[in-house]
């Protein structure tokens, strides 16, 4: 799907980016905890956070992440859209919470970019 349909689909509205409507995008990767998205996401893909600062939008360039959707509808400083802007990450901006933007796109057909992590010999039981 590209960014126009992902902006449809959220009902979200384009803050940064409106000449990249046609980016293709075929992962996301969502999280509020940048070390994740360092850990976890891959180049191109699409990140879904509610954290609305201009460390966000730097940790999505050095990882080459696609676009960005803030979710909670998130109040944006102007210096985070002017740190987007001099980057040229688009910023889409929805009301839904995290898990419900995920859904929708999951539902969608839009995978993550990861499924699972390797849990480095923990019992995953629980014991």
């Amino acid at each position: 799907m590209n960014l126009a349909d992902i902006r449809d689909l959220l009902e979200a509205e384009i803050i940064v980016g409106e000449d990249k409507l046609d980016i293709e995008i075929t992962t996301a990767f969502g999280a509020d905890l940048m070390s994740d998205v360092l850990a976890f996401a891959h180049s191109g893909c699409l990140l879904i956070t509610g954290l609305s600062n201009p460390q966000t939008i730097r940790t999505a360039y050095a990882l080459d992440i696609a676009a960005i959707v803030i979710c909670r509808g998130k109040n944006l400083s102007p210096k985070f859209i002017e740190v987007a802007k001099e980057l040229g990450i688009p910023i889409l901006l929805t009301k839904y919470i995290m898990f419900e933007t995920s859904g929708r796109l999951f539902q969608q057909g839009l995978k993550g970019c990861i499924r699972e992590v390797c849990l480095d010999n923990r019992d995953v039981s629980g014991r």
